[in-house]
C-alpha cells in the first residue's frame, strides 16, 4: 500500500484553541472541514495526547483560527511542535477571546470560527470533535495556507501527533559535491541547509551552520542552536 496517496488530499492549515479553568492553548491542525450547511457543524481532528483535545474535552467549545500564507514558520512552529505545558503560546501573539470564552488567534489569520461540542468519534490516536458554529467572522484578506503550501513553499515538516503524519524513513540522495554540512533539529526535525540560510532571521544563503549567531532558534519550533545535530545522508 503507497500512503502517500494519501498527501493528495487538500488540507488547510488552521489553529485549533480552547479554554480550561481560566487558561489557554491552542494547536495547528489540518483537518478542519464543515460538515453540514443547515445548521453549519464543524469537524476538528486532534491528537488525544496534546493539551488542547484536554481542553475542548473539559470546556465543549473550540475556535478556529485559519491561517494565511503570510503565516511565518515561528508561529507554525509555536503552536505546532511546542507544548501548551511548557509554554504560554499566547503571551506574544495577538489574540482575542471570541463569545465561547476561547481565544482566537488574529495574527497572520484571515478568518475565525467558534463552535460548541455537540458530539465526537473516538478515532483510535485521536479524537473527532463535532461542533456547532456559534459565529464566524472575516478577519482580513488574503489567501488561506494550504498545507500543500507549507510543505512545497515554507518547506514545513509534519509533527508525529499529526493525523497525516506519514513516517517516511531513510531517504537517499544525492550530495552535491562539497557541499556544506546541513543540521537537523532534533526536536522537529527542521533542517538547516547553508545553501538557503534562513532570510527571515537575517541569515543569508551561503552561512555555515558553525557561523549562525549563538542567539539563532529553530524558525520551525523554536528551540536553540544547541538542539541542532549534523543531518547525515546516505550516500
Amino acid at each position: 500500500m503507497n500512503k502517500k496517496a494519501l498527501w493528495k488530499i487538500s488540507y488547510g492549515l488552521y489553529i485549533v484553541s480552547s479554554k480550561k479553568d481560566g487558561k489557554y492553548n491552542g494547536q495547528i491542525a489540518n483537518t478542519v472541514f464543515q460538515l453540514t450547511a443547515e445548521p453549519p457543524t464543524i469537524g476538528v481532528c486532534i491528537n488525544k495526547n496534546n493539551l488542547t483535545h484536554e481542553y475542548i474535552q473539559e470546556s465543549k467549545v473550540f475556535t478556529v483560527s485559519i491561517l494565511s500564507t503570510q503565516a511565518t514558520m515561528k508561529i507554525i512552529g509555536l503552536f505546532g511542535f511546542r507544548c501548551g505545558r511548557d509554554v504560554d503560546k499566547f503571551k506574544d501573539v495577538e489574540y482575542k477571546i471570541g463569545k465561547t470564552g476561547a481565544p482566537i488567534v488574529l495574527d497572520h489569520t484571515v478568518g475565525c470560527l467558534e463552535c460548541e461540542v455537540t458530539g465526537s468519534m473516538d478515532a483510535g490516536t485521536h479524537t473527532l470533535f463535532i461542533g456547532k458554529l456559534l459565529d464566524a467572522e472575516t478577519i482580513k484578506d488574503g489567501e488561506p495556507m494550504t498545507y500543500e503550501f507549507y510543505h512545497s513553499v515554507l518547506k514545513g515538516k509534519t509533527p508525529k501527533t499529526a493525523p497525516t503524519y506519514i513516517e517516511e524513513g531513510d531517504k537517499k540522495e544525492v550530495r552535491k559535491e562539497a557541499r556544506m554540512a546541513r543540521y537537523k533539529c532534533t526536536v522537529c526535525g527542521y533542517i538547516y541547509d547553508p545553501e538557503e540560510g534562513d532570510p527571515d532571521s537575517g541569515i543569508n544563503p551561503g552561512t555555515p551552520f558553525e557561523e549562525i549567531p549563538e542567539d539563532w532558534v529553530c524558525p520551525l519550533c523554536g528551540v536553540s542552536k544547541d538542539m541542532f545535530e549534523k543531518f547525515e545522508e546516505e550516500q
